[in-house]
């Protein structure tokens, strides 16, 4: 494929709002998990909450959007200088030649959650100011950001559990191969609500603690809620060595299970290899891949087993999510800026919380930062129902 220039980004989760935040907190080894007090919640676990989250206002022309979701999104858009970069793009290509391609899971279920507390003690009829459309619905947070900017370009939502915002990479990749669209907004949002963290618990998969990737006692994960964009558009000519660019899309479904992976890796182990494909790269071309990494058992081992496949057991590599929380939709939007600043600034982030690597997994794990050139990675996101998304990035120079 030609490549693609990722020419802004930004991502607010609970490690910081912004790239400056997140690179120091990735750099501090600090993580933003803490022991779960979000809502009605009463579990035993930890959680990666975005602060202040509800204090954000929406414009009031947009405030049938209003729910966590939306509230988080614009919260998002607003770093970085973000949103002057969309209206930049606006008045060089049109509104219409800009595309809207975000990933989300949870959308605005806890919109839903709080209507119900005031449904009708008769009928059991929702409140009637209750608006499912702008808010529930997963295409919410698209339709907001497309209405925010004003932008009337193709507008769509993937919603493939926690490789949906990776693969929004590949929707808008194919638009813009076509000649449909001259940029894109892509990223992901998701946030907290209750079905998420009860459902999680239900289904045994959630962590007492702050989680622990590729720990030899790992034992569940930590969810978490953020937003994450990226400006995608064709190369110039031209572009400053730091410049990140999109090279190769891996995209596999092993369809082996609703929710557990293939135990041998066999569909991460086709979405890196057809990324790698893509960006016509051999693995030892990559110098670090950042792990989806969830902290269960059976997501670390398959992964692994995956990676050791297509690397060998060398690779440097390390999960966030110990830092930021399992973001599920907005996941791979979260990875690829991680990406985007281990290539700017020379870094190798290390998994945080994780004390004992476990040998059995049989890679190279980073539990220290390493500051290296670095000149290619690769990303993985990995979703329930075996839907898999590898991306690799790469320094302009």
């Amino acid at each position: 494929m030609n490549p693609l220039w990722l020419s802004h980004f930004t991502a607010t989760s609970s490690i910081g709002r912004g790239l400056e935040q997140t690179l120091a907190a990735l750099r501090q080894r600090r993580g933003g998990l803490a022991p779960c007090a979000f809502e009605t919640v009463d579990l035993a676990t930890y959680i990666g909450e975005v602060a202040d989250v509800d204090a954000v206002r929406l414009p009031a022309h947009l405030a049938d959007f209003d729910c966590r979701n939306n509230r988080l999104a614009l919260l998002g858009l607003t770093q970085d200088g973000f949103a002057g970069a969309v209206r930049a793009a606006i008045a060089e290509y049109g509104a219409q030649r800009i595309g809207v391609f975000l990933g989300t899971s949870t959308s605005g279920i806890l919109q839903t959650e709080l209507a119900y507390r005031r449904r009708d003690p008769v009928t059991g009829a929702l409140p009637a100011d209750f608006n499912y459309r702008t808010t529930h619905n997963t295409f919410s947070v698209v339709d907001f950001t497309r209405h925010y900017f004003g932008l009337t370009g193709p507008a769509v939502v993937v919603s493939s559990a926690c490789s949906s915002s990776a693969k929004v990479f590949a929707s808008a990749r194919r638009m813009l191969a076509t000649g449909l669209i001259d940029a894109a907004v892509v990223g992901g949002v998701d946030s907290l609500c209750l079905t998420t963290l009860y459902g999680f618990s239900a289904l045994g998969l959630i962590s007492e603690r702050a989680c622990r990737p590729f720990d030899a006692q790992r034992n569940g994960i930590s969810i978490g809620e953020a937003a994450a964009f990226a400006l995608l558009e064709r190369a110039p000519a031209q572009l400053d060595e730091d410049a990140v660019l999109l090279l190769g899309i891996g995209e596999s479904s092993d369809a082996y299970h609703m929710s557990s992976p293939h135990p041998d890796g066999l569909g991460a182990r086709v979405a890196m290899q057809d990324a790698l494909e893509m960006a016509g790269l051999k693995s030892s071309e990559v110098d670090y891949i950042h792990l989806h990494g969830t902290a269960t058992q059976s997501n670390d081992a398959a992964e692994a087993q995956a990676v050791r496949h297509v690397f060998g057991p060398d690779m440097p590599c390390s999960s966030t999510k110990g830092a930021t929380g399992h973001t599920l939709g907005a996941a791979g939007g979260v990875g690829a800026v991680i990406c985007a600043l281990s290539l700017q600034h020379g870094m190798l982030p290390a998994g945080i919380n994780t004390e004992q690597v476990d040998p059995a997994l049989g890679l190279d794990y980073l539990l220290h930062n390493r500051e290296q050139p670095v000149a290619r990675v690769l990303s993985n996101s990995f979703g329930f129902g075996g839907t898999n998304c590898s991306l690799v990035f790469a320094r302009a120079d």
